[in-house]
């Protein structure tokens, strides 16, 4: 597609509509008003949104990509490439930093003219007249329709006047769906690119960073997390392996679910991840105790849950979080609505607040804290350990939590950050001591120490995991 009075300058087109009443307010969330068109200079050429349509019943946003292939040759490629490829015409990674670019603070969820509003799902219909889609229609649909999108696609011919030259590998895709507008720009952002497989720029740490940035609140939770993350990334192992490995400690990604898709036979050869030796040591524990009425406290989207669920031995099950959406994802991932009765009154799950002292949960055998603690301002940990330690005092107590002399092990890792930003702490094995001595001495528990990972001789395991039995347990 030309752009118009551009010289040689080729352009790539997006746009979203919305019918949310009013319309016009798409203006507000987008930080673009209707009647003004604005234009915004990109490394690779010139970004433009304007608005074809704007009334109170429809409202549509356009940005229009126009790619200069001077500055494309400057950035792009080595030897041939920098000449021949589908960079000015058709959306990838170039519409993705455009979208990054134009609408970054959409993109937070800001609205500061109408706050309520960035929260609020709105009807949405996306528009990209071409773009390239590495596997056609398949790969298009497996990459949206799990977000809640409806998805349409129309092949584009090699060559619209030789038929039987088949289909290109690019399609004009219209997307409908309800959603918050921050979500729906997230994740054009990263799968754009990701249906590509292809970037105009280095990938690096950033992008990784960037993977996970936009990928808050949806990634984890989509079947084909490793694919996206594998084209998202071009297949750079370390990368790739970097972020699912976050992905699985973060969200709890079950150990099924978090191993690698088969197009990549390099990556795939992976040993055994960090979340599944986790949760192996916290079985182990629970085992170890004889429990069989376990609390998991911030049980998240429910990967301990269901290891527990699979084993008869444990036959009360409750898992805790403060996120209703977290717990929606696990009531959906363990099929919670359609268990035969013999399972589901074995499990239940419930929101609360960890710091919250709620005498129902006393009585239970077991608690687990899964990676929490790191996730709790320090100051308000007393809170939390007389929630758990006094008033549910159950006879064993499970934490684990992020060794933090580890972190200098993970290669991608920046120094002095924390293994997530939701982390409010990370702590070394003597701080993690000092704590866990301090709890069992106050409230009566005995303490011991396991490491979870592989034991590094200067700076231990990359998990610490501490179990807490009741003295009168011990000296039963």
């Amino acid at each position: 597609m030309r752009g118009a009075g551009v010289g040689h300058t080729d352009a790539v087109l997006l746009t979203i509509t919305t019918t949310h009443h009013p319309a016009t307010d798409l203006g507000f969330l987008l930080f673009k008003h209707p009647q003004k068109a604005q234009s915004f200079e990109l490394s690779t050429g010139t970004a433009h949104v304007f608005y074809p349509q704007a009334d109170e019943h429809e409202c549509t946003a356009a940005l229009l990509v126009e790619i200069d292939p001077i500055a494309l040759v400057r950035g792009y490629g080595t030897t041939l490439t920098q000449y021949v490829n589908d960079r000015p015409y058709a959306a990838g990674s170039m519409l993705a930093v455009a979208l990054r670019t134009v609408f970054r603070s959409a993109m937070t969820g800001r609205c500061d003219a109408h706050p309520e509003l960035a929260a609020q799902a709105i009807p949405l219909r996306i528009h990209v007249p071409s773009l390239c889609a590495r596997g056609g229609d398949e790969i298009v649909r497996r990459l949206f329709e799990p977000l809640g999108w409806q998805v349409e696609t129309t092949p584009v011919p090699l060559d619209p006047e030789f038929d039987d030259w088949g289909d290109s590998r690019y399609v004009d895709l219209r997307l409908e769906g309800t959603l918050r507008l921050a979500d729906a720009l997230n994740q054009l952002y990263i799968l754009l690119p990701a249906l590509d497989g292809d970037k105009h720029y280095w990938v690096g740490q950033d992008e990784a960073d960037k993977l996970l940035t936009s990928g808050d609140g949806w990634l984890a939770d989509h079947p084909d997390r490793a694919l996206i993350a594998q084209r998202y990334l071009e297949h750079r192992k370390a990368y790739v392996t970097y972020a699912l490995d976050r992905l699985a400690e973060l969200d709890d990604v079950q150990p099924e679910e978090e191993a690698l898709v088969t197009e990549d036979p390099e990556v795939t050869e992976r040993p055994e991840s960090l979340a599944v030796q986790r949760q192996g040591s916290v079985l182990a524990a629970l085992r170890a105790a004889g429990a069989q009425r376990v609390l998991d406290l911030g049980c998240g989207s429910g990967a301990l849950l269901r290891l527990l669920m699979a084993d008869p031995a444990f036959t009360e099950i409750l898992g805790v979080d403060v996120s209703t959406r977290a717990l929606g994802i696990a009531a959906r991932r363990l099929k919670l609505d359609s268990l035969p009765p013999h399972v589901s009154k074995r499990i239940h799950v419930r929101q609360s607040a960890l710091t919250y002292a709620d005498p129902s949960l006393a009585g239970y055998d077991a608690a687990v804290l899964m990676e929490v603690i790191e996730h709790v301002d320090e100051e308000r940990l007393p809170a939390l350990e007389n929630a758990v330690f006094t008033v549910a005092r159950p006879r064993t107590v499970v934490v684990t939590t992020p060794n933090s002399e580890y972190n200098v092990r993970f290669e991608t890792l920046a120094a002095d950050t924390f293994r997530h930003t939701d982390h409010r702490f990370e702590w070394t094995r003597a701080q993690f001591g000092d704590w866990t001595s301090g709890v069992a001495e106050r409230n009566g528990y005995t303490v011991r120490h396991l490491p979870v990972g592989p034991e590094d001789a200067e700076v231990g395991p990359p998990t610490q995991l501490a179990v807490f039995t009741t003295r009168e347990e011990v000296s039963r």
